[in-house]
């Protein structure tokens, strides 16, 4: 074989290998998937039930079995759209935007036989559109792409004739060119020269046109064979993928099985509202965020370490015997009584944008440095340090993840009451992790109102009930079993480098079916970076979320930044214990981000730590996903940072007090962008709050003795919140002594004085 053969025949032996073993799959025309599922429509109908056909890459749905003859009401071409799984029964199907599917199973499992028929489809969709995409896309038949082939072998062998004939004839006219240059040698000059000379010429002619007939027949043979290669190449990548995804399906599926034969057993009970999506209602974002029990209960595993307090370590489930069962509890807090019929009620358009934050600048050293040492309240900040909303209507953003409180109302067991009591606690500080802003100190007064009875249940009011020193209360109650009372009272120091706010008061929420009281106060917030750099917020410390019925108890700690820590960023840990001391869940996650709780089915003592402290070994089962924090709104980052809870809180409303924060005109020109306007409205109402102030400590002189020098008297009366004395610490408390919602009613409001 001569070397061009030989370089020949290596570049096109790895096309006959692809050639050989590579065919693309095509998709059968009779794999169709067919059933009933209930698709969102709009939030007065909610879920509605449709018939989906699964066929060709093609998802359509029909209002009955009837309609499919005639009547397609929506059709989405899987090769281009995305499959996204949100809980247990609920997955969604878009294009990119033009069209959204919202759908719900019956199950958890025919959840999964969905979205398994759909991934599949989806392959063989995107794998036909790549087959097809130089061309025109279109849909390309069986019969067709077969032909195609077949035209490609076939002149991919009359190449290889070619090649073949060439062989043969180079073969020939170089064996007679050898000839004629043996008998050249050998002949002697003068005799018949002339003759052999031209004899050798036409033989060396002939051998060079058959060399490069060989040469371009190899390379018309490379080209072609290396174009078609890079389709069948991608079509053998192709079979891989869906291999792997097939290999993905059928692992999840056998966890299914192993599932289902558990609970068959009885190992595992589910709630009956897990197989009954009518129940369900699509909120405006917050349902989507119920964590997802598509695991096995009984599923162990390592959970998160925390080196400084505990550490968890999977438990066996050979040891944990029949404490496995019955916690289906866990699974989901879904009321398990008789269905209720679903109540339509219009629900108000909130907005979700507000004017811009300005780019102002300012010389912050010339106003801090007067500041020092300073209680925070008493500094006359301008409001470009402000955000626009005031200190009442941050109270308020606390009740952003109601949904957990609702859960909780749910739950049978206590100590999972306390679970879901806690990460309340710990969502209250997501709204803080880019809030660098200062909130409107209240005006003594100053009432906030939050009605959301219709949307999400509940009502709150706020009301800022003493200025020395500055204490605000706050009162919410649900529809749905729960109360949530605070009085907060801040006191903050200014360090120079760092700000910090230490909130004084409790936290009370009180469950109506279960008279579960619980209290806990807030950790320490401190802003770095008040000088020099970009600043950023911590927040620190201990927690006691106490139920004072059972003596149940959750410590939760909140572990400070530190630049040499291993440990995840805004980390923070939790035990559930009983009145004995006795562990019961484990807690863990950012106070940023979300939480998790898992079931301890045995604690131990392990080895001392790295202070010398003994840690606790607790053996938990699988963690579940107990909150997560909402993405913020787009374009949070021109407007404050803002939730969009938050965007709604200072938005006009008709009806509300006199008296309340939306109506404030300092704050209210601050988010219109007039910062200049706002100051010197700003000024206005402190120094009329300072005149007030004057004026009732004379008028209470006058009535009784002065108060002592160095120490501050307020005279003033709460409208709608009253003191006593807090049943469980024996502190003076505010608590709501009713009648807003009645003077709201009413339009009655002649009794709020003029604050602003």
């Amino acid at each position: 074989m001569t070397a061009l053969e030989r370089r020949a025949v290596m570049y096109l032996k790895p096309q006959f290998v692809v050639m050989s073993e590579s065919k693309p799959p095509t998709p059968t025309p009779g794999d169709t998937y067919k059933g009933w599922l209930f698709k969102w429509t709009n939030y007065i109908k909610g879920y509605q039930r449709r018939w989906f056909v699964l066929s060709n890459g093609l998802l359509s749905y029909y209002r009955t079995q009837a309609e499919m003859g005639h009547t397609c009401r929506g059709t989405i071409n899987l090769a281009t759209a995305n499959i996204a799984v949100e809980d247990s029964c609920n997955f969604v199907i878009s294009n990119g935007g033009a069209q959204t599917y919202h759908l719900k199973a019956s199950s958890e499992v025919e959840r999964q036989r969905w979205i398994t028929a759909l991934e599949l489809a989806k392959a063989k969709a995107v794998h036909m559109q790549a087959e097809s995409g130089e061309s025109e896309g279109g849909r390309v038949s069986q019969s067709c792409r077969n032909s195609e082939v077949q035209s490609t072998l076939r002149t991919l062998g009359s190449k290889v004739e070619d090649l073949s004939t060439c062989n043969d004839l180079i073969a020939k006219h170089g064996s007679a060119l050898q000839r004629s240059l043996s008998e050249l040698e050998g002949i002697r000059p003068g005799a018949d020269m002339g003759e052999k000379i031209r004899q050798v010429t036409e033989r060396a002619t002939l051998f060079r046109i058959t060399s490069n007939a060989m040469i371009n027949a190899c390379r018309d043979f490379l080209t072609l064979a290396q174009a078609h290669s890079k389709r069948w190449q991608k079509a053998l990548q192709s079979e891989r993928d869906q291999r792997i995804r097939l290999e993905e399906t059928l692992e999840q599926l056998a966890k299914q099985h192993n599932h289902l034969e558990r609970a068959f057993r009885g190992a595992t009970v589910l709630p009956p509202s897990f197989s009954n999506p009518a129940l369900d209602a699509k909120g405006s974002g917050s349902g989507k965020g119920d964590a997802s029990d598509e695991d096995d209960e009984n599923e162990f595993f390592d959970a998160m370490e925390d080196p400084a307090e505990f550490i968890t370590v999977p438990a066996d489930p050979k040891r944990s015997g029949s404490n496995v069962s019955g916690i289906s509890s866990e699974l989901g807090t879904d009321d398990q009584s008789s269905p209720q019929p679903l109540e339509v009620e219009l629900v108000k358009q909130r907005r979700t944008r507000i004017h811009e934050k300005p780019n102002y600048s300012l010389n912050l050293w010339s106003i801090m440095k007067n500041c020092i040492g300073k209680e925070l309240s008493k500094i006359p900040m301008p409001v470009n340090f402000n955000e626009p909303l005031s200190m009442l209507q941050r109270l308020s953003e606390d009740l952003e993840y109601y949904e957990l409180l609702d859960k909780a109302a749910k739950c049978q067991s206590s100590l999972e009451q306390l679970c879901y009591v806690a990460a309340f606690t710990v969502s209250s500080y997501s709204t803080t992790v880019h809030r660098t802003g200062k909130p409107f100190n209240p005006l003594l007064g100053e009432t906030f109102e939050l009605d959301r009875l219709r949307e999400c249940g509940y009502r709150s009011l706020c009301e800022q009930v003493s200025h020395h020193p500055p204490a605000a209360a706050h009162h919410a109650i649900s529809e749905r079993g729960w109360t949530l009372r605070q009085e907060i009272t801040l006191a903050s120091k200014f360090r120079g480098k760092y700000l910090s706010i230490m909130p004084l008061g409790s936290i009370q929420c009180i469950f109506e079916k279960s008279n579960n009281h619980y209290s806990w106060k807030k950790v320490t917030t401190t802003v770095h970076n008040i000088i020099v750099g970009k600043l950023w917020i911590d927040q620190s410390g201990e927690i006691d979320v106490v139920n004072h019925r059972t003596g149940d108890r959750c410590h939760l700690k909140f572990a400070p930044y530190s630049y040499f820590s291993r440990d995840v960023a805004r980390k923070v840990t939790g035990v559930v214990t009983d009145k004995d001391g006795k562990a019961h869940y484990v807690l863990s996650g950012t106070w940023d981000e979300k939480m998790e709780f898992s079931r301890v089915m045995q604690s131990s003592k392990g080895e001392n730590g790295t202070e010398g402290k003994q840690r606790t070994v607790y053996q938990t089962l699988k963690a579940k996903e107990i909150w997560k924090k909402n993405p913020l709104p787009e374009g949070a980052e021109t407007m404050y940072y803002f939730s969009s809870l938050a965007l709604t809180l200072n938005e006009p409303e008709e009806g509300v007090a006199p008296t309340d924060s939306r109506l404030r005109p300092d704050q209210r020109l601050m988010e219109a962008g007039r910062w200049d306007e706002a100051n010197g409205e700003k000024q206005r109402l402190e120094e009329k709050q300072r005149t007030a102030r004057r004026e009732r400590e004379r008028e209470a002189a006058k009535a009784s003795n002065p108060p002592e020098e160095g120490t501050h008297q307020d005279s003033h009366q709460a409208l709608w919140f009253k003191r006593i004395d807090d049943p469980i610490s024996g502190e003076p408390l505010h608590v709501y002594s009713g009648g807003y919602w009645e003077a709201k009613d009413q339009g009655s409001w002649d009794m709020c004085p003029d604050i602003f």
